[in-house]
């Protein structure tokens, strides 16, 4: 219900890489990283990714824990994701902030908790994270950890489709059947609202 795919963990490395100033080190080593991640060579990245983790570079924390999430290059385990992905999030990555909320969501490595899924995932959607803002609409459209809120699932649909979410705008057009006509204005509403608050 709340999966992602490795194909958008691996645009999403990428895209926070473009954004992010590194000194020249790092840099290059996440770089390298990434690029034995996306090749499927899964030692060199382990090495890069741990190195920067230990360094307490954000990304590094992020690459590591996507490894020990999916269980590419290493034994699938949770907790160890759940605690990489922690310590990205707590220096503000949203994309680890994303990733945390959905473990908790779905209690992957932590006892499955609603509310801190929803803490994580707000602060990741306040950045424009587009998972974060595409599993917030499921969350209410399906009323995990909140009531059943269909214009409200509409708008973070909306705004994930927005960011780019795949999966947001079959998301959004499968809530808008359930939803009355007044519903889905008061849904565009709120989206515009949202954007203008989120410039």
């Amino acid at each position: 219900m709340f999966g992602q795919t490795n194909l958008y963990v691996i645009f999403k490395l990428a895209a926070m890489l473009a954004g992010l100033i590194l000194t020249v080190p790092a840099q290059a080593g996440l770089r390298e990283g990434m690029d034995a991640y996306k090749s499927g060579n899964y030692p060199v990245a382990l090495k890069e990714f741990q190195t920067l983790a230990e360094q307490g570079d954000a990304l590094g924390q992020y690459g590591l824990g996507m490894m020990y999430a999916t269980g590419k290059g290493v034994t699938k385990d949770y907790q160890q994701a759940v605690g990489l992905f922690r310590k990205a999030a707590e220096q503000g990555d949203a994309g680890a902030q994303d990733f945390l909320g959905v473990m908790y969501a779905k209690g992957q490595g932590v006892a499955k908790d609603y509310q801190q899924a929803l803490v994580w995932l707000n602060k990741a959607a306040e950045q424009g994270e587009a998972g974060a803002l595409n599993t917030l609409g499921l969350m209410y459209s399906v009323g995990g950890g909140v009531a059943v809120d269909m214009v409200q699932a509409h708008k973070w649909f909306s705004l994930a489709e927005s960011a780019g979410n795949k999966l947001a705008s079959k998301n959004r057009e499968v809530a808008e059947l359930k939803m009355s006509r007044e519903q889905i204005e008061k849904a565009h509403v709120l989206v515009r609202a949202w954007r203008a608050a989120h410039p």
